[in-house]
């Protein structure tokens, strides 16, 4: 057992913590992990898939770890580069068709002959692609996205260039087997986003779809589930710190409202909450004010007036995004809602959640909104939500 050995039961952790933030793990790039994942596949292997459905593989240079039970509701690809940002949908369109073309190889290609490669598949899947920069820099971002995760190799000049002229060619090295080890099982089993989303077998064994939600998201609100299900995830909590403990240093702490993993490390987690800057002080006040009022739900307009007036309170502080006030409310209310903070209805409603009001928000920033820098203090978005 790995509690009589605390070395073995240390790497084994860390192994886990690991894939769960990071799913594709490539030997070229972190040997070291690699080599402990490799190590302790077995037990990996069978505590992912015994406990969370998930099922962990890995070949001679890679460890690709399939969540298979549960779709996390914000968890989007992000850009390479040093200011990465969520994908657009057009720039997803691109990587499932660049994909779709390498995925039988050849293991060495052309840019200008994976470009037809890829127009073919479009046409095949009935999309419509243009020669015109907006798409050309899509698939620049697919393709970057491809060599940052060791799923093709630059061998010879530049994909980039290829967003500004259209002639520029480059050559690179496809590898096909970890192109076959990036699409999750359910994709093959859903015929819409509807089905992906909320499939139907979701429930067929409800202790690991739950402890796998409770893994992926930042709060599960008792709302997330029927009487029996909470009933049964309560009667076990027991049970499910034990694993939570074990695999990665997390505990459970439990609510009226909900339960959340609490990482005291404050590392396992893809985005941090409260954030710096003119962003993450505007989530913070909104919920401020928001919590102040003595109503339970806003119109999206209610929440652009809040930001204008907290914008012009704090001009001197804030950066050019308060400029748009709209924007700014927008990127504020996906923040919250990513960390289940807020949410808005089907009539574009805004309505606080329970984690929100675990947020002293005017303690936090009155020593902050005057500085220079408009940073703030940052916590993980799992060690205060209730």
């Amino acid at each position: 057992m790995a509690a009589s050995d605390p070395h073995r039961a240390l790497d084994l952790r860390a192994a886990a913590r690991h894939l769960v933030v990071h799913p594709l793990v490539l030997a070229e790039r972190e040997a070291d992990l690699f080599l402990l994942i490799r190590r302790h596949e077995r037990t990996l292997d069978r505590w992912f898939t015994q406990r969370f459905g998930y099922r962990l593989q890995v070949t001679a240079d890679t460890a690709r770890l399939f969540k298979s039970s549960v779709v996390a509701r914000c968890r989007p690809l992000s850009t390479t580069g040093r200011q990465p940002r969520a994908f657009s949908q057009r720039e997803y369109t691109l990587l499932a068709l660049a994909l779709a073309a390498v995925a039988a190889g050849p293991n060495i290609i052309s840019l200008h002959d994976l470009v037809h490669e890829i127009r073919s598949a479009a046409t095949d899947a009935n999309v419509a692609l243009s020669e015109e920069p907006t798409d050309r820099r899509a698939l620049v971002t697919a393709l970057k996205w491809m060599v940052g995760h060791g799923v093709a190799i630059e061998l010879h000049d530049r994909i980039d260039r290829y967003a500004r002229d259209d002639a520029a060619d480059a050559v690179l090295r496809i590898r096909p087997d970890r192109v076959a080890l990036l699409p999750l099982p359910v994709l093959a089993r859903s015929e819409s986003v509807e089905t992906l989303v909320d499939r139907d077998d979701r429930r067929a064994a409800s202790r690991v779809w739950m402890r796998s939600l409770l893994l992926e998201e930042p709060v599960l609100y008792r709302d997330d589930l029927d009487e029996a299900e909470w009933t049964e995830l309560r009667r076990r909590l027991g049970e499910e710190a034990a694993i939570f403990d074990e695999m990665f240093g997390l505990s459970i702490e439990a609510r009226a409202e909900g339960i959340v993993a609490i990482d005291p490390e404050g590392t396992l987690s893809d985005s941090r909450f409260p954030l710096g800057g003119t962003l993450g002080q505007a989530a913070l006040l909104l919920i401020e004010r928001l919590a102040a009022s003595d109503e339970t739900s806003f119109t999206h307009e209610a929440v652009v007036d809040i930001i204008a007036a907290l914008a012009q309170e704090r001009r001197r502080y804030w950066s050019r995004l308060a400029e748009e006030p709209e924007r700014l409310a927008d990127e504020a209310l996906a923040l919250l809602d990513a960390h289940r903070l807020a949410t808005r209805d089907a009539e574009d409603r805004v309505r606080l959640l329970p984690a929100a009001w675990r947020y002293a928000v005017a303690e936090r920033i009155e020593d902050t909104s005057s500085a220079s820098d408009g940073t703030a203090p940052e916590a993980d978005r799992q060690a205060a939500l209730f």
